[in-house]
């Protein structure tokens, strides 16, 4: 046999947490066809690891790059990163199903443009993305807000029962079309009016597809642990498995409490099937929300629509110049973002170690000054977290990122380095890699990337893009019902 391309020399980690052993590794027809010595293989192409760590293409499992993927399909931010798959449709909002009428909701406004809604559904959505054929990979799911959005005259209430009906079916429809699941984002004005039993029944439709559920929890601050209880009651109601997205503990009033919000979701795990993400940040970031506007850290407005001006200044510097209150500040910015410094670092490595942690970087693609998390969440992960502070080895750092994720999202193939499974890969300096995006110049590649492939491709060498793109629409492959492993 000819393979497609041999790697040599590589230090592997499978993605499953253990040790890193040498081998060889052969790519055929988009799959990882052989490992081992392969000295003498027959091959079209080769490459040699020199030693470097070669490990399974990471899973960015909280994205809003829904509309990206198909506006701008080289992903510099994540093929940059060694991320080979985006996982979309977080928070509530997602670029499918939706129907837009005369106006974009926030914080849908956070993936795009009104024009940019133009998939009345999963399949259309699906067909733009094969079309597009991205730097990397896309699985979906499907955004609460964007449901209500499209059945509903306006989303500051409660959902009626005929209403939840035409939601279901669309639901319904979007998960046999090969969605992974619901999310939620209840913290939001365009949600926090839905009932418990709304999001209970529209979760119903989960378990017959064997879908997941994912939610950006009513809160994050004071009340996070009936936010989190919340969550388990609808995804034990659904029998579906539930993910909180971003787990932390917002506001100064919260910190420290990193322990007691771990042992509520180790309780909610030993009965059923349960898990998060976190970024690796104390600074989170989204539309500028007047509840959130406090003098206890600061917060930065990265783009206002009425101020464009007054991008990249904290919102105290900016109530000062106009002698005005904050919150009056704040009215007077939006539509806005803002990044907002209000966790502490204690609690964010307590969360980020937690064996149920999951990597996803909730990076903004349209924010004109992005949090650096869009650029830098994974090699921040590897670098500053693993190999420097020491909060965990290098394997479970991997783990983190690829077969932890790719066995809760039931994407089989993936997250894995084995004969059989897909060709997504990356290759890493251990010694240098780091992230190189700041808060003051968030646009910035990452040190220590070596090269990234793609469903076999070579997509990424060298800090550039090979302009050689793979990615493509993944559907989900297992009955999430059975739990995550």
């Amino acid at each position: 046999m000819t393979f497609d391309c041999v790697i040599y020399n590589a230090l592997i980690l499978d993605g499953s947490g253990a040790a890193a052993v040498r081998s060889d590794l052969a790519i055929k027809a988009g799959k990882i066809a052989a490992l081992g010595s392969l000295t003498d293989a027959a091959s079209v192409n080769v490459f040699d690891a020199q030693g470097l760590v070669l490990a399974p293409g990471f899973i960015d499992v909280h994205t809003h790059d829904d509309i990206q993927v198909i506006r701008t399909p080289n992903m510099l931010p994540k093929i940059s990163q060694g991320i080979t798959t985006v996982i979309v449709g977080n928070c509530g909002i997602s670029a499918s199903p939706v129907t837009l009428k005369d106006h974009l909701p926030d914080p849908m406004n956070l993936l795009g443009n009104i024009n940019d809604f133009r998939f009345a559904n999963l399949t259309s959505y699906k067909h733009a993305v094969n079309t597009a054929r991205p730097a990397v990979n896309v699985a979906a799911l499907i955004g609460h807000t964007a449901l209500r959005n499209n059945h509903m005259d306006r989303l500051d209430r409660v959902a009626t029962a005929d209403e939840i009906t035409a939601m279901r079916e669309q639901l319904r429809n979007a998960l046999a079309e090969g969605a992974l699941g619901l999310s939620s984002g209840l913290a939001y004005a365009s949600a926090f009016a839905s009932t418990t039993d709304e999001v209970k029944q529209l979760a119903q439709e989960l378990n017959a597809a064997g879908g997941i559920y994912t939610t950006h929890l009513r809160t994050e601050f004071d009340e996070i642990i009936a936010a989190l209880d919340e969550a388990f009651v609808i995804g034990e109601h659904a029998r579906a498995p539930v993910i909180v997205s971003h787990l932390k503990c917002a506001g100064a009033g919260n910190w420290g409490r990193s322990g007691e919000v771990l042992d509520k979701l180790e309780q909610a795990a030993a009965r059923h099937p349960v898990g998060c993400d976190c970024y690796p940040y104390s600074a989170s970031s989204s539309t500028l929300d007047l509840q959130q506007v406090t003098s206890d850290f600061d917060i930065v407005i990265t783009w206002s629509k009425p101020h464009p001006e007054q991008g990249g200044k904290k919102l105290a510097d900016i109530a000062h110049a106009w002698q005005v209150a904050l919150l009056t500040a704040a009215k007077k910015l939006q539509p806005a973002g803002a990044v907002y410094h209000g966790m502490s670092e204690t609690d964010v490595q307590h969360i980020l170690a937690h064996p149920l942690t999951m990597v996803g970087s909730d990076g903004l693609p349209v924010d004109p000054l992005p949090h650096p998390r869009l650029w830098g969440a994974f090699p921040r992960v590897l670098g500053h977290y693993s190999r420097d502070l020491k909060l965990f080895g290098l394997p479970e750092a991997v783990r983190k990122m690829t077969r932890l994720s790719a066995d809760r999202f039931g994407l089989d193939d993936r997250g894995r380095i084995e004969v059989g499974a897909a060709a997504d890969l990356v290759i890493f300096n251990p010694d240098t890699v780091k992230d190189a995006a700041t808060f003051a110049q968030p646009q910035q590649l990452a040190e220590g990337i070596e090269a990234v492939w793609v469903n076999g491709v070579l997509t990424y060498s060298g800090k550039k893009i090979t302009d050689k793109r793979a990615g493509k629409f993944l559907e989900r492959q297992r009955d999430l019902r059975i739990g995550f492993y």
